[in-house]
């Protein structure tokens, strides 16, 4: 059967193909009309520039392949926020701020959840040169804004900090082994198995990874955790960091979860997931991951977020479909060719058929053109 797919790979039909491109358009309208400017970064690139610093926690999503002209391991991207990265640090090379946009397909090795794709569309924004809150609250606008465009409601956006948990285990003196344990455990909040796991940490940073599973609600979880968690400066400088914020979008949906570490060994500071009504997971993911250009020979900060275009497609308004025209063969009328050139001009989809044909098997025509005496004129195709 050599038309079946791999699984978890599908094609996209007609009607889902119209609405990710109509989506894909007014999407990158809105981010330019903020300046982010549109890149287009290969599928392809060397494994090693894919999975260079911010991308390490890529590897196993990645496919790999051999070039047949270098020899050398290649890779299919899986995300193309480090190719961003690349961008802005080798090839454009500002001194400023730089705003980048880019949508495209992925590909994963394995699927991120059992209804998702492993060709996801991915859609999204990055802001690189300015390490301020305010670009954090920029790119969280910018994304709010993008979901308000395509009237997709956003019931809330979870906002968090890697910084709290690294400092955390950084001065309960973890050994890698069981930092990961422990990062496993709190993303799964699995609260048993954590405080198995933390059995041996001194306090007060025992007790302090221990509430992170519970330090997920309302914006006022902040003062709780300013309450309950050791007076770092690290944790400090976080939580002053998400009060900004909250204070700044009073019209936003924030909420907090201090334990939401996605992407830990990618991001380095504020990290944030949108969810929409009815839709079990995050609809959007993003954060800070400054550093993320070291490797290509800038270190700036960044920050950004991405989404699944075929995903949001799903729970954008479908809307009715706009109706096409149906016309005969104008291949020996040119004062027909003229008047079907002149619709489509104005943005009519209109649908000539070929000798022979007598209906239009693709968009649907709710109209036709008639000729009455020596002119063309559009009439409206009654159902049986």
């Amino acid at each position: 059967m050599n038309w079946l797919l791999p699984e978890y790979i599908a094609d996209a039909l007609p009607a889902e193909a119209e609405r990710i491109e109509r989506l894909r358009r007014a999407l990158l309208d809105h981010f330019r009309s903020h300046g982010f400017e549109f890149v287009m970064p290969p599928m392809l690139e060397y494994l090693e520039s894919l999975l260079t610093g911010a991308g390490q926690d890529l590897k196993l999503r990645t496919f790999k392949l051999v070039d047949q002209l270098s020899g050398r391991t290649m890779g299919v991207r899986a995300d193309i926020t480090p190719q961003t990265a690349r961008i802005d640090a080798h090839l454009l090379n500002h001194r400023g701020v730089t705003r980048l946009c880019y949508c495209d397909s992925v590909l994963h090795t394995l699927p991120a959840t059992i209804s998702a794709s492993r060709e996801p569309v991915q859609i999204g924004a990055e802001l690189y040169g300015h390490a301020g809150i305010a670009a954090d609250l920029a790119v969280i606008r910018l994304m709010a804004g993008a979901f308000a465009r395509i009237k997709v409601p956003v019931s809330r956006i979870d906002l968090g900090h890697v910084g709290i948990f690294r400092a955390l285990a950084e001065a309960a003196g973890l050994p890698q082994e069981s930092e990961e344990t422990v990062l496993s455990l709190l993303q799964a909040k699995d609260v048993p198995g954590l405080c198995e796991a933390c059995a041996d940490v001194p306090t007060p940073y025992r007790e302090a990874l221990q509430r992170l599973p519970q330090l997920y609600g309302g914006v006022e979880v902040l003062e709780r955790a300013a309450a309950e968690l050791p007076a770092l400066p690290t944790i400090a400088a976080a939580l002053e960091g998400l009060r900004h914020l909250v204070a700044s979008a009073p019209d936003l949906p924030f909420s907090v979860d201090l334990s939401d570490l996605r992407g830990y060994h990618y991001h380095n500071g504020v990290v944030f997931a949108a969810y929409c009504p009815g839709y079990p997971a995050a609809i959007a993911l993003g954060g800070r991951y400054d550093g993320a250009g070291k490797a290509f020979g800038r270190d700036r900060p960044a920050t950004g977020f991405s989404m699944d275009l075929r995903e949001v497609a799903r729970l954008a308004p479908v809307g009715k479909p706009a109706g096409a025209i149906l016309a005969p063969s104008a291949a020996h009328d040119a004062k027909l060719a003229a008047h079907i050139a002149a619709l489509r001009e104005q943005g009519e989809v209109v649908v000539e058929l070929l000798p022979g044909e007598n209906a239009c098997e693709g968009p649907v025509c709710d109209r036709k053109l008639a000729q009455v005496g020596e002119h063309w004129i559009i009439e409206a195709i009654q159902e049986d």
